[in-house]
């Protein structure tokens, strides 16, 4: 038995209350190399009284990756309190014992001790990882405002281009506003989607709004205060939740803050507001991106159009999270989605995340990471993130046939067992958006590619978000070419996919409590054949999805 492979972790994804009276227990082995595995549990207290290290829980092999199995087991404490420790039986005949101070021989003696178990001290409510149950019934649309739909030509900038009438460059406008996504809210309602992710809507110069200038104010071109709080009751009227974007990582640099630094340079009273490395605050213009890194200042990439904030300062916490708690008290909004999230201080957002639940009960926060993230989703920062290290694995086998079969199941189940179950239910499952090419265009404009690799996506845990335009076969490389305005002449969409999207939101919906809830398993999985056959398990209820990516 590979005995260096065993792996647990109390109070983490490893040990977690999934509900208030649930234990959920994990254990990793290596791959193929252990029998069976029992957990032996039971009140601290009543050890060697009730000798409950003899009556042992059999473990369930739950997913697999290319080097480890994982286990689980679901327990519960009538004394809200716990010890617990496994027994391992492997291939080789090899049993042992495995608790809090390592392997030893399957021995009473071992048994005997309670310093050899782990330990869940007390099942603490208040430290659940909590999340909003109508997160889980949400299939999200992400709307990029500036190209959705211009429904008041009175607030377009200057030099505004007649719509769809080129593809988008980095500077173009072409007027979509707030009063668009209004007037096509019928069309959401029928698609079927039932939350708007839309970017940045606070003034700011550019057409993304990433480069916010003002965060208590609804960009000019995009309409004000009383438009977007018409677009927010219209949308809870039709059991439609918004989520705005919030970019606290950093600001733009035609914000007054910034301008302020630089005209006083350090005598600013925002000169600690930003990280600023050399007074004064200054950049070459870039011939090409590696030029970029002369800057005197901290930005986000390589922008010097977006410094970076100081979100350790006390005054930028209080500017911060007084626009947190303003757009949710205000305007009644359901989510943040966060910008940047994972170059934000912890401590920043743990301060955010007590604001947001102070100020709305059931409010989801969504933080923008592209890799593993357990750091920030321990209950008391997100509830989930943006799921790319998930589908990344997806588009890579099934769309960029970068990733062999087995590989992206590999990785599938690794994030997985990254994060507890309720965790998992959260995730945000992209496969596109205003920062990557869009699916289509991935798919070679393989429309059965599009369709089989959304289904797949669909069934999988974690709610789905659709890219405005992909249902009706738009197309675009990486952005700003993914950010073209929506087709809205019916002949020019392609309706048969539109139906099939339709259909697919309808079946994610109409059984979200497996979908949601249920166990993963994969009943076949064979690089020989191209075929997956997939399972979604729940009360005895299956939904199996067969997929044949072969020939």
């Amino acid at each position: 038995m590979n005995t260096s492979a065993i792996y647990h972790r109390p109070e983490s994804e490893f040990a977690y209350l999934y509900d208030q009276e649930t234990l959920h227990v994990r254990l990793r082995t290596a791959r193929g190399d252990v029998r069976e595995i029992a957990l032996l549990h039971g009140d601290p207290y009543l050890l060697r009284k009730e000798e409950w290290y003899n009556k042992p829980l059999r473990m369930i092999k739950t997913l697999t990756t290319d080097l480890y199995d994982f286990w689980l087991v679901e327990v519960t404490a009538p004394f809200k309190r716990l010890s617990y420790a496994f027994t391992l039986e492997g291939y080789d005949g090899i049993s042992v014992f495995y608790g809090d101070h390592g392997v030893y021989p399957l021995k009473e003696e071992f048994l005997q001790k309670p310093n050899n178990y782990f330990r869940m001290p007390y099942f603490q409510e208040v430290d659940r990882f909590k999340a909003p149950e109508w997160v889980k019934q949400t299939v999200w649309y992400q709307i990029f405002p500036e190209r959705f739909a211009n429904g008041d030509s009175s607030n377009d900038p200057d030099e505004t281009l007649p719509w769809g009438s080129k593809d988008p460059d980095w500077q173009d406008f072409f007027g979509g506003d707030l009063q668009g996504v209004i007037d096509h809210l019928d069309y959401l309602e029928d698609l079927g989607v039932n939350g708007i992710y839309l970017c940045p809507i606070f003034e700011a110069y550019s057409n993304h709004k990433y480069d916010t200038i003002d965060y208590l104010k609804i960009d000019p071109a995009f309409g004000d205060a009383a438009t977007f709080k018409k677009l927010v009751d219209e949308c809870h009227k039709r059991g439609i939740k918004i989520m705005l974007d919030a970019v606290f990582n950093h600001m733009g640099d035609t914000s007054p803050q910034w301008k302020d630094v630089l005209e006083h340079g350090e005598n600013s009273k925002y000169a600690d507001w930003f990280h600023v490395n050399e007074f004064p605050a200054s950049y070459k213009e870039a011939g090409n991106f590696e030029d970029a890194y002369d800057i005197t200042y901290d930005v986000f990439a390589f922008t010097p159009h977006m410094p970076k904030l100081n979100t350790a300062n006390p005054e930028v916490q209080e500017y911060l999270l007084n626009i947190t708690r303003y757009w949710i008290e205000e305007f009644d909004i359901d989510a943040w989605r966060l910008d940047v999230a994972n170059e934000v201080d912890h401590a920043f957002w743990k301060k955010f995340r007590q604001v947001c639940d102070t100020a709305k009960k059931d409010f989801y926060i969504l933080g923008e990471i592209w890799h593993s993230s357990q750091s920030w989703l321990q209950g008391d920062e997100f509830h989930a993130v943006m799921n790319y290290a998930f589908t990344d694995a997806i588009m890579g086998y099934f769309v960029k046939k970068e990733l062999p079969m087995s590989k992206m199941v590999s990785e599938m189940n690794n994030q997985l067992m990254l994060y507890r179950n309720q965790t998992n239910q959260m995730q945000l499952n992209v496969l596109d958006s205003h920062d990557t090419p869009r699916l289509l265009t991935e798919a070679k404009e393989d429309k059965d590619l599009m369709k089989q690799v959304m289904a797949f996506t669909y069934i999988q845990p974690g709610v789905p978000c659709l890219y405005y335009g992909d249902e009706i076969g738009m197309t675009g490389g990486m952005d700003p070419d993914c950010r073209k305005c929506m087709v809205w002449e019916e002949e020019n969409q392609d309706r048969d996919l539109h139906q099939f999207v339709k259909k697919l939101i309808g079946f994610r919906k109409e059984h979200q409590q497996i979908f949601s809830e249920g166990t993963v398993n994969w009943r076949q999985v064979s690089e020989e054949s191209g075929v997956i056959i997939f399972e979604r398990i729940l009360d005895g209820k299956v939904i199996r999805g067969a997929f044949n990516t072969g020939e």
